[in-house]
């Protein structure tokens, strides 16, 4: 069973993305911020991270250098072209980009597509 980690500082996006992924046979993890995400790094590596760009605390440009080795794909409500322009998307390990609100389809077909490459 493959393992994803929802870190969104909203509590309703993180329990809708649980319930849409956990549906679909995935082991969901959830952290409310960057900082809480990297923690739980430390004693579990999930398959994918699905993470929220705009989060309070400390800033997500950050929390990705600090990830390696596994796959994210960023969820925001700003734009794929702003996120480029904030220098989100260097990382070799970012692997898609949702923006919100999304399809509960297009969230599951996508998430099989980056887990199975």
């Amino acid at each position: 069973m493959k393992t994803i980690l929802v870190v969104d500082d909203e509590p309703d996006v993180r329990q809708t993305v649980k319930n849409i992924l956990e549906n679909h046979g995935y082991k969901v993890l959830m952290a409310n911020n960057g900082q809480e995400c990297l923690k739980k790094l430390e004693g579990v590596k999930p398959d994918l991270i699905l993470l929220d760009i705009m989060m309070p605390g400390k800033p997500v440009s950050e929390i990705v250098k600090q990830i390696e080795n596994i796959k994210i794909a960023y969820m925001s409500v700003v734009g794929l072209a702003e996120a480029r322009s904030q220098g989100l998307c260097q990382q070799e390990n970012i692997a898609d980009f949702f923006q919100k609100p999304f399809d509960a389809n297009d969230l599951i077909s996508r998430v099989n597509l980056i887990l199975n490459e």
